[in-house]
């Protein structure tokens, strides 16, 4: 074979490999990175931090309590208004016992003022005597009403009295129950700011947890890839490992975004010429590979 006939081969054979690299077809049609709902638990109640019992990496259910707020005020403020209520509550009249005696003279100015009726009707007595007894029981009367209706402005006060520190208590109560620090979601540490020991303000972040069983990759596509993509599809999903090392997982898509944004600088579309995509998150099932911030492709 002469050297003509080898250059002719050599350059036939490049021409084939160079047209299959350009048809070759990409296996994802959109990449992106993993990622998991994060949620940020924060101080409710100001007090030095006498617990915090976890750590990054840490397996936490949800509802579990994991910290606690020095309580010592806020219980000597619901002891102190326990003593409160009991001193409004002991002064609270018996309007019985206190009207029996002007009740007891009503009664018998009534029977005084039926006697002098029969007996002005008999003519054994004069008119003026009734009209003292009739003005004696009104008198008495007014009396009795009045004392009734000061006694129940007094008690009805002091009801009033006893309600609001009712609601005092129950509002201290309330942050008694915000100083035990409650795991609001089950998942992984991911992060931990405190110690135990620090004073901690309300609001102050104390740990950062997310339920990593429940991963979302979160892809970009282009209108074209969108018109093939509904909430509920079924898909493939790539983690990738480097060095050519994938592990593929199905996956569902959970949320399509509602307006387009410019390309993040670190993603690859399908038309590379696009400027403008569609965010897509689409949700797997972790099986303790899948990392935070760890680089996938999708495949529709």
């Amino acid at each position: 074979m002469n050297s003509d006939m080898r250059k002719i081969i050599v350059l036939a054979s490049a021409v084939i490999l160079l047209t299959a690299c350009g048809t070759k077809e990409k296996d994802y049609d959109a990449t992106g990175t993993f990622e998991a709902t994060e949620t940020m638990v924060s101080a409710e109640q100001s007090g030095t931090l006498l617990r915090l019992a976890v750590n990054e990496g840490d397996e936490v259910p949800m509802g579990q309590e994991v910290g606690l707020v020095d309580t010592t005020q806020l219980w000597l403020k619901i002891q102190q208004l326990g003593a409160t209520k009991m001193v409004y509550q002991s002064q609270k009249p018996d309007m019985e016992k206190q009207v029996a005696a002007i009740r007891q003279q009503l009664a018998k100015a009534k029977t005084e003022q039926q006697r002098y009726q029969e007996l002005v009707k008999d003519g054994a007595a004069p008119q003026k005597m009734l009209d003292d007894a009739t003005s004696q029981v009104a008198v008495l009367q007014k009396q009795l009403d009045a004392q009734v209706s000061a006694l129940g402005t007094q008690v009805s006060t002091l009801n009033s009295q006893v309600s609001t520190v009712d609601v005092q208590v129950a509002q201290l109560r309330d942050q008694l129950r915000k100083c035990h620090i409650m795991a609001p979601v089950g998942g992984t540490v991911l992060e931990k700011y405190v110690e135990a020991g620090e004073f901690v303000a309300t609001g102050k972040p104390l740990f950062k947890i997310a339920d990593v069983q429940k991963m979302f990759i979160r892809a970009y596509v282009t209108t074209a890839q969108l018109q093939h993509i509904k909430l509920g599809k079924k898909v493939k999903v790539f983690a990738d490992y480097g060095d050519n090392q994938k592990k593929a997982y199905d996956g569902t898509v959970s949320w399509i975004s509602s307006r387009s944004e410019f390309t993040p600088k670190t993603i690859l579309t399908d038309d590379e010429r696009a400027d403008l995509v569609y965010a897509v998150k689409v949700a797997v099932k972790n099986d303790g590979y899948i990392k935070i911030g760890m680089y996938g492709e999708v495949k529709f």
